[in-house]
């Protein structure tokens, strides 16, 4: 078998048991996740939100049987709630019980200052598991550009430097899964760093296959009208276009009120599910019962 049979195949592999995991994948998706596997470099995945990007990490942890740590990012985030801080309740009471201690003042603070009060967030927990974890650090975009500087070290070397510690290098090398909505443009240092894979909202067939994996109870026409709403919708001046949470949210919600099919006439019942689908206020309004029926009608 040539090279690139051999490589067909392990991308038909993996999407496979991404698909046994709940997660329906394109080839390039897949590919880029064996690249990751084979050189060793972060995955940056970039698109809407809603479009599925956190479910990779997930499923990518399934089928590699990892731990999947998640750290995720927001504006303010900073290294000691990113890496590591110290228990301070901890020291504070060891400082008392160590008062009548006889031992130097250096043995006492190499005590205070051990391992054992330090606690461990996502960053350092990822570097110090002993199988290599899945690390998704989620929405990087949220983050400011101080924090994305730090983590380009991180990335770089897979290690850190704490003053009371030293160094502490990975005792494995984690699969590196990188969220990003597009709130801000990221660094070209950043993006070097990194594979790079653009998820865009799925077409009909991948998210009419989603939706008879994730709700069972939506098949055959009926899951094949709900798709097909959902992405008429899509295709509207939104917002906020659903993603794929919204999708299985409102076939849920569909069941849940009986609706086993979707056309004009059941305008009027398809209005009490749309919280489900819709989620703001200006978007809200231009679905009046007309808009409804009228989308329903071409389902």
């Amino acid at each position: 078998m040539s090279l690139s049979g051999q490589r067909m195949n392990e991308v038909a592999l993996l999407r496979a048991q991404l698909q046994d995991s709940g997660y329906i994948a394109e080839p390039p998706l897949a590919a880029a996740l064996l690249l990751m596997f084979d050189l060793g470099r972060p995955l940056l995945l970039e698109g809407d939100a809603g479009v599925g990007k956190t479910e990779v990490a997930k499923a990518l942890a399934t089928v590699r049987k990892a731990k999947l740590i998640r750290l995720q990012c927001y504006e303010g985030l900073d290294v000691h709630a990113a890496m590591y801080e110290w228990n301070y309740q901890r020291q504070l009471l060891a400082i008392r019980l160590l008062e009548h201690d006889d031992r130097a003042v250096s043995v006492k603070e190499q005590d205070i200052f051990s391992e054992r009060y330090l606690l461990k967030r996502p960053l350092l927990e990822a570097i110090s598991c002993a199988e290599p974890p899945v690390l998704l650090i989620d929405e990087v975009d949220r983050a400011d550009e101080a924090f994305e500087a730090y983590l380009l070290e991180l990335l770089s070397d897979f290690q850190v430097s704490i003053p009371e510690l030293g160094t502490i290098h990975a005792v494995s090398r984690p699969l590196v899964v990188i969220t990003s909505n597009g709130t801000r443009e990221l660094s070209d240092a950043l993006r070097r760093r990194c594979l790079y894979q653009y998820i865009d909202y799925p077409t009909f067939e991948k998210e009419l296959a989603i939706v008879e994996i994730k709700v069972p109870g939506a098949a055959g026409q009926f899951a094949r009208q709900l798709v097909e709403f959902v992405q008429s919708v899509r295709r509207m001046d939104l917002q906020k276009r659903p993603g794929i949470a919204e999708t299985l949210d409102w076939a849920a919600a569909l069941l849940r009120l009986g609706i086993a099919t979707i056309d004009g006439d059941g305008a009027d019942r398809i209005v009490e599910t749309l919280s489900a689908l819709i989620k703001t206020r200006d978007d809200r309004a231009g679905f009046t019962r007309e808009v409804i029926a009228r989308i329903a009608a071409a389902c």
